[in-house]
């Protein structure tokens, strides 16, 4: 069975700093601190990556997946389904950047996460917390700090 979550935050940067941030995954190592290896396996014509294996720091070990990401509603959306995984069988998700005002953003972080192996729903609650949570705060870090450097 899958667990749908979702949170919300106030970026204070433009839509479009918050997609450009989401949408480079050749710097994800500088702003998201749990994935461990991110490689880009395919993009396309526009060069935007299609199909991305990661591996992150799990419950108690490394999680490695393959996520095959949407740009259809881009810049506004980028979503993404799970194509492979060891830990997950599921991992479908999306950021949807909606302006709120004097340039900031409002990020909503969309999860669905179906696991392998069964676990406790306080155990399995308590990671999906972490995860949105931790996913949204470096993400705020890392547009804010771009969205000031641009202004400056």
């Amino acid at each position: 069975m899958s667990d749908q979550v979702s949170q919300k935050m106030i970026v204070k940067a433009p839509p479009q700093v918050c997609y450009d941030v989401v949408s480079d995954f050749d710097s994800y190592h500088e702003w998201a601190p749990d994935l461990k290896e991110i490689t880009v396996v395919s993009r396309d014509s526009s060069g935007r990556a299609t199909r991305v294996k990661f591996r992150a720091a799990g419950i108690g070990r490394s999680n490695h997946y393959t996520l095959d990401y949407n740009y259809s509603k881009a810049p506004g959306e980028i979503s993404w389904v799970q194509s492979d995984g060891d830990l997950t069988s599921r991992l479908d998700g999306a950021y949807v950047f909606e302006p709120s005002g004097d340039g900031d953003t409002q990020v909503v972080y969309k999860l669905v996460v179906e696991l392998k192996i069964p676990l406790p729903a306080f155990v399995k609650r308590r990671a999906e917390s972490k995860i949105l949570s931790t996913a949204l705060r470096s993400l705020k870090t890392r547009a804010e700090s771009k969205a000031g450097a641009t202004s400056s």
